[in-house]
């Protein structure tokens, strides 16, 4: 979608629409708007919205109301994201082409008026990539937004929010593509594309290096697979050349069958996403180069297809880690914390970061812990835990903090090997969280974020459509914005 700024509403243009606050006056609408208005009970609540029609200069406009909530809520820039992306959710596939948002009649902030575009922006995204035989009235029609009564610095706040909205489409279409598409050599070829001319810089590992470097447990993950895997670093230097780097870390199991631990046929078509902790990660840094963030940042993905085949690992195999460690394999589907433990080995190895953050849709049992509404929070470190918490209630990419410790570190303890991939039926998060941290260098801050309820949704959001959510994106974004830019 387009979003230009303007001084006067086109002409051309039918569709208008105005930000309102919870409680504010109507007076200076069309009258019949007005009476429309209250007839149809619109106050102004938060992604309220009403549609009414009206002449102006002989010409019949399509006017729309959007509520922004109240004006002093503590949640106000969550709110007015709502109010635009209410907007695109109503007239997306109304058959209007373009639409002329006033932003100067809400008492916005530049900041405000921009997540007012980001919620218009991040609605409008659909992956109809495939669908060739949709109804005309089902498709989107709504290309342009002209945007009248910006306040002062809106567009310079824009420049930014589209930076973070285009990190989050990425992620969102990385998520999307089913995984003939997106596997891990094309993860990686899409990155490249995407970061090109950027000034990041790529590392790509494949099979072989892996091989020399020891990953054993990934790349046992990836054996049974014909599709290689590959370990995927991209990293942006815009702080201070002497900084530590901040490292985050994505799991990219571009489609997970179980392997030998094979999973119930219904619904393993949705593990496609299994990839989505590395499609945040991805997404997140997308973002943070395209506004030229003031930090060190690496993003780091471990990408294989989990697969199962006559060369694939079998429940009881051990395996050697980069870190030394021996890991006991019971379940070849409790292949995430396998990917994840020898790329945070190889992170901390190669970049002696100041701090270390995964994402990862490691568990089922997260999902039954937290349902759709939080990611899981797991970690050693209480400021980086505040801080992400903090980033998650900005952004609406919500967290809530679990222990971890030793009562959970001793359910995985092999009798063969040094740990066993996975700890009884209770505290399944807790436990897979706890198998990450014994990769973790004593001193190093570490969290992990367990997103396996949150990256795919059944039914639409405020700011989504059924399908790809894209979170995780904004919080790393926004993690980095407000505690490690200079």
């Amino acid at each position: 979608m387009q979003i230009q700024f303007t001084e006067t509403s086109p002409a051309n243009v039918r569709l208008v629409a105005r930000v309102v606050n919870q409680g504010d006056a109507l007076a200076d609408l069309d009258a019949a708007l007005t009476d429309g208005a209250h007839a149809a009970r619109f106050a102004g609540r938060t992604g309220q919205v009403f549609e009414g029609f009206a002449m102006d200069e002989g010409s019949l406009k399509r006017v729309a109301l959007t509520g922004a909530g109240e004006s002093a809520a503590a949640n106000r820039r969550l709110n007015v994201e709502k109010a635009g992306a209410a907007l695109t959710a109503k007239f997306l596939t109304s058959g209007e082409t373009a639409m002329v948002l006033d932003l100067g009649h809400a008492d916005l902030s530049g900041e405000e008026a921009a997540a007012v575009l980001l919620g218009v922006r991040l609605r409008a995204w659909r992956h109809d990539k495939y669908r060739t035989k949709l109804a005309a009235e089902k498709r989107p029609s709504l290309e342009q937004v002209h945007v009248i009564g910006a306040p002062a610095g809106t567009e310079d706040a824009w420049e930014t929010a589209s930076a973070i909205a285009k990190g989050v489409e990425f992620t969102r279409m990385l998520v999307a593509e089913p995984a003939n598409i997106v596997y891990p050599e094309s993860f990686v070829a899409l990155c490249e594309e995407a970061f090109e001319g950027t000034g990041a810089e790529i590392t790509v590992l494949d099979d072989d290096a892996m091989a020399e470097l020891g990953m054993g447990a990934l790349l046992g993950v990836g054996q049974g697979s014909e599709r290689p895997s590959r370990l995927l670093a991209i990293s942006w230097n815009g702080g201070k050349p002497d900084e530590q780097p901040t490292v985050f870390v994505g799991k990219g199991v571009t489609f997970d069958t179980g392997g030998i631990s094979l999973k119930p046929p219904p619904g393993m078509e949705d593990m496609k996403w299994d990839m989505g902790g590395a499609g945040a990660v991805a997404g997140g840094m997308l973002a943070l180069v395209s506004r030229k963030a003031k930090a060190n940042v690496v993003a780091v993905m471990g990408l294989v297809e989990n697969m199962p085949d006559g060369k694939a690992q079998r429940p009881g195999d051990v395996v050697t880690t980069m870190s030394g460690q021996t890991v006991e394999v019971l379940n070849t589907d409790a292949e995430g914390r396998l990917v994840l433990c020898d790329a945070l080995h190889w992170a901390q190895e190669e970049y002696d970061p100041a701090r270390i953050i995964d994402f990862a849709t490691l568990t089922g049992a997260m999902i039954i812990a937290l349902g759709h509404e939080h990611g899981g929070l797991f970690s050693n470190d209480d400021d980086l835990s505040e801080q992400l918490l903090g980033a998650g209630k900005t952004t609406g990419d919500k967290l809530w903090r679990l222990p971890i410790g030793p009562a959970y570190d001793k359910l995985i303890d092999s009798p063969i090997a040094d740990i066993k991939n996975v700890g009884p039926r209770p505290a399944g998060s807790i436990t897979a969280a706890q198998f990450l941290h014994r990769f973790i260098k004593k001193g190093t801050p570490w969290a992990h974020c367990d997103i396996a309820g949150m990256v795919w949704a059944d039914k639409p959001g405020h700011t989504w459509d059924k399908g790809a959510t894209g979170y995780g994106a904004r919080l790393i974004d926004q993690l980095v914005s407000e505690n490690f830019e200079g």
